[in-house]
């Protein structure tokens, strides 16, 4: 349940795909336009229903593109450009979070890292004092359950949406930018101003949640 995708530290050609494109936009270009439109729309419309109602979330993502094309002059490619237009983005979607009630303040990103929330459910494991096998599996994760070409049907990522819209905020949020959008950790943590340490424990326990939400769903089909 993973994505992958060139690091915040862009490379060589992926800064220069970008001027080319940011030069390309400058002078007036619409089918450059059209293609970028066509590559993220979809996907900033998904982020900003994190933030927004669904109905919100396109006006959102309409508004994110309004910015982008008035901050092209200022843009210096210390970023991607991508990782740059998804920052408009949810710059913008808390904007309107807030106007709408439904912020989640930044401070509940980091506590939900210092809450004392094991990873995988404790009754899982055998007791400390049990006579043969303390503290292992009880209920062992069912990786023969899970090939990986069961990840490859529609119903399996339905389930897979399904259990991350269902993780606290903060977990639902790094999971939706690292495991469905494709973000790396460097881009995530800018993006959501997390610090690694903290990117990484929110991605573990997501990630955990919706392993054992597949579990029981493979394990209900057999």
């Amino acid at each position: 349940m993973t994505a992958t995708l060139a690091p915040t530290g862009a490379t060589n050609a992926d800064r220069h795909d970008d001027a080319d494109l940011i030069t390309a936009l400058r002078d007036g270009d619409e089918a450059a336009f059209a293609h970028l439109v066509d590559r993220y729309h979809a996907a900033l419309v998904r982020l900003a229903r994190l933030y927004v109602s669904d109905a919100a979330a396109e006006d959102v993502a309409q508004e994110t593109w309004l910015g982008f094309l008035r901050g092209l002059s200022r843009f210096e490619g210390r970023a991607s450009l991508k990782t740059w237009l998804f920052r408009i983005l949810v710059n913008r979607a808390r904007t309107r979070a807030v106007r709408d009630g439904r912020t989640i303040p930044l401070s509940t990103l980091g506590r939900e890292t210092e809450s004392v929330e094991p990873a995988v459910d404790p009754a899982r494991f055998r007791a400390a004092d049990d006579p043969r096998w303390p503290g292992h599996w009880l209920v062992a994760p069912l990786t023969d359950d899970l090939p990986e070409q069961r990840f490859l049907t529609g119903e399996l990522n339905d389930q897979v949406r399904r259990a991350v819209a269902t993780l606290p905020p903060a977990q639902r949020q790094v999971v939706t930018l690292r495991d469905i959008q494709g973000f790396s950790s460097d881009e995530v943590c800018g993006l959501l101003h997390l610090t690694d340490a903290n990117q990484r424990v929110l991605l573990h326990r997501g990630r955990s949640k919706v392993r054992a939400a597949l579990e029981a769903y493979c394990a209900a089909e057999v």
